[in-house]
């Protein structure tokens, strides 16, 4: 099945309500309409998996291609069955591991799940998440949710209600209240290729933790065409400033001295003449922290009219990676 980009349709303006009302979300998913969801991994734009015109508008909404595959949400493994046609043993395992949490399996899906949510592809993305709002929300659907990052497609994903509204505050008409969100980057992705597990995005969960639970694992991080899973494109997670990703801050912005830059770094602080703000994503130096404080550093970063965002390069190791990753797509 061939599926297109979507040409975006005027999209009835309506005002956004930030609000904790569980009542009212399932009001408005039950009318086949869309409500931002906190997880903790980022917030989602969610809608019925098996309502074409809630799916439609999260694609419209967020302007979002649709070969780019989406994430069905569930509240409990034993859903997992009502998704999926194959779960390998390696996928129980993960399963186990790392549910309710940071972790989407690809796996071949069922017929009744639509190409709509799968990019045409006969395997669909799953996950439960740990966020105990989304799980209530969940277990009171007849249905399960497909919940993309709600944000427009390749901006900043939103890690509180608040980016959401500001993303959103004329065409979707409620966030459900879930507070900041606590791992800050999106979960990892893993699918499978003749039963043997393959890593498509690094996230939430780091490749050492996967390693500690099933062994050696394939990393296939980039398609650009007809991706298996979300964040597999080259651009992605991008502020509108231009954005630039160094080893070394402190050279770099001495070559931009009329500019009016802005610094994302890891630990520690820099002084120059010409850096309006300095985000630092951990005094510490935990990358957990790191991970968790990085798109809201964005956030506040890309809001403050600047001339650039200069990003440090973290530690290459455990959710490092994961970081790294996401500020290599920031700045392409």
């Amino acid at each position: 099945m061939q599926l297109q980009s979507p040409l975006i349709n005027t999209i009835i303006k309506t005002m956004t309500i930030i609000s904790k009302d569980i009542v009212k979300a399932i009001e408005i998913l039950n009318n086949d309409d869309v409500v931002a969801i906190p997880t903790e991994t980022v917030y989602g734009l969610a809608g019925n998996i098996y309502s074409e015109k809630a799916i439609k508008k999260i694609f419209q909404v967020k302007q979002r291609p649709l070969f780019n595959p989406l994430i069905v949400h569930i509240h409990s493994i034993k859903k997992i069955h009502d998704i999926v046609s194959e779960f390998p043993d390696k996928a129980e395992i993960l399963a186990n591991a790392f549910w309710p949490g940071p972790l989407t399996l690809i796996l071949k899906k069922k017929s009744n799940i639509p190409d709509l949510i799968t990019g045409g592809k006969d395997t669909v993305a799953v996950r439960i998440p740990n966020h105990p709002i989304t799980l209530s929300l969940l277990k009171q659907l007849s249905f399960p949710l497909a919940a993309p990052s709600a944000n427009p497609f390749n901006r900043i994903s939103p890690t509180s209600s608040l980016h959401v509204e500001d993303y959103f505050k004329n065409t979707i008409s409620m966030v459900l209240e879930g507070g900041e969100c606590k791992n800050g980057i999106e979960s990892t992705i893993i699918g499978f290729e003749n039963n043997e597990p393959v890593l498509y995005r690094l996230g939430s969960i780091s490749i050492e933790d996967i390693i500690n639970v099933i062994g050696q694992i394939k990393i296939k991080n980039n398609k650009e065409i007809a991706p298996n899973a979300p964040g597999m494109l080259a651009k992605h997670y991008a502020p509108k400033t231009k954005t630039y990703l160094v080893n070394d801050v402190e050279n770099f912005v001495k070559n931009y001295q009329n500019k009016k830059i802005g610094i994302l770094r890891f630990s520690e602080d820099i002084h120059s003449i010409n850096v309006v703000h300095v985000e630092i994503l951990s005094k510490t130096g935990d990358l957990k922290e790191a991970a968790s404080r990085l798109y809201n550093s964005l956030h506040k970063l890309d809001n403050l009219n600047l001339d650039m965002i200069v990003a440090e390069i973290v530690p290459d190791f455990g959710l490092g990676k994961s970081i790294n990753d996401r500020l290599e797509r920031a700045t392409k």
